[in-house]
């Protein structure tokens, strides 16, 4: 039995209690569509998640209304045959979804009928099998003033659409200003070895003050920090990671160097180099929700184990000594792609 710590989020959803590391389901749906994952293997690893909560800890489910080939609702649909063929772990989950683009495309948009339109479809697909706990953008849509956008969520949540409200890819300026019009629940960002920039650290701030959850995403480098992809040929050939920067053959070989680095502690401590970049975004705070995403059960309760590491002030400095010594190499996306077109820190 895995023990299991727990962390509260924030703002309307302070009383609710969840384990102190997440997990992200897109990976289940968001792949190569020729080899699908069989249902009962991505059951068994929400399963697995699920049943090691002690009794009134709910498990955060992250998912997203376009986690699917051509942004379908895929994901929400293995969702939907989840709880439908398990209904008793409805109550034991707390359910995040990201949307608010335009249906079909990775375009932001928080117009008040895009957002409409993107809330019914979450629970349309859901089939009433599960609560729509909580809902994010998931960017800072441009074409509608932040207040706007967050006033209709509002106006959405009163309407019994879904219970909290949380936003993703923000800064901390933007985070500041949608709390200011409605308590935020939950705030999702890239947080890891990796991707731990300046206004990461705002925002992880910003939410501490304000009583926000951090949802800390892809703790794991997208992979790379767990020490199992040797090489950018390790990688699927249709694999979006091979279009990411710091997948490419040079800037690849350049970021080994940390992971290298956190092996060494990982086996003094008798641990993995995932559990130990886990529990390292775990580290940053009692409000820090490391969010990793696994397909399969022995991977999902190896990921989960992680929010037990405790890891001394011996081997934090340690590691901002690795940290401060590689720098990374490589955006954490395509750098040949205008960063306002990936409306980062909206």
């Amino acid at each position: 039995m895995v023990a299991v710590k727990t962390v509260k989020l924030g703002g309307t959803a302070s009383d609710i209690t969840v384990g102190r590391v997440a997990h992200g389901l897109m990976m289940m749906t968001w792949r190569d569509p020729s080899i699908p994952l069989p249902d009962e293997e991505a059951f068994e690893a929400i399963k697995a998640g699920v049943d090691i909560m002690p009794p009134g800890v709910k498990m955060f489910l992250n998912s997203g209304e376009f986690y699917g080939p051509n942004c379908s609702a895929a994901n929400l649909e293995l969702l939907a045959r989840f709880f439908d063929k398990y209904p008793e772990y409805a109550e034991r989950t707390f359910l995040s979804v990201k949307g608010g683009s335009k249906e079909g495309q990775l375009v932001p948009d928080s117009s008040p009928e895009n957002l409409r339109r993107s809330v019914d479809k979450i629970n349309e697909v859901l089939c009433g099998t599960k609560r729509l706990d909580l809902f994010e953008s998931a960017r800072v849509a441009p074409n509608v003033p932040l207040e706007d956008a967050i006033k209709t969520l509002a106006q959405l949540k009163s309407e019994g659409k879904f219970d909290h409200i949380g936003m993703s890819e923000c800064s901390a300026a933007s985070l500041r200003r949608a709390n200011a019009v409605h308590p935020i629940a939950t705030v999702e960002i890239e947080v890891s070895l990796w991707s731990y920039e300046e206004e990461t650290k705002k925002v992880i701030a910003t939410a501490q003050e304000l009583g926000i959850a951090v949802v800390g995403y892809s703790p794991l480098g997208r992979g790379f920090l767990t020490g199992t992809i040797k090489s950018p040929n390790d990688l699927p050939a249709a694999d979006m990671r091979r279009h990411f920067s710091r997948f490419q053959e040079e800037n690849f070989k350049h970021n080994m160097a940390i992971v290298d680095g956190i092996k060494t502690i990982a086996e003094r401590k008798n641990i993995t180099p995932a559990q130990l970049s886990i529990a390292w975004v775990a580290a940053l705070g009692p409000h820090v929700i490391p969010l990793p995403g696994s397909s399969n059960k022995k991977r999902n309760l190896e990921n989960l184990a992680a929010g037990d590491v405790e890891l001394t002030q011996a081997e934090l400095a340690e590691i901002d000594d690795i940290l401060a010594k590689h720098t990374i190499k490589g955006g954490r996306y395509n750098d040949a792609v205008d960063p306002k077109m990936l409306h980062l820190w909206g």
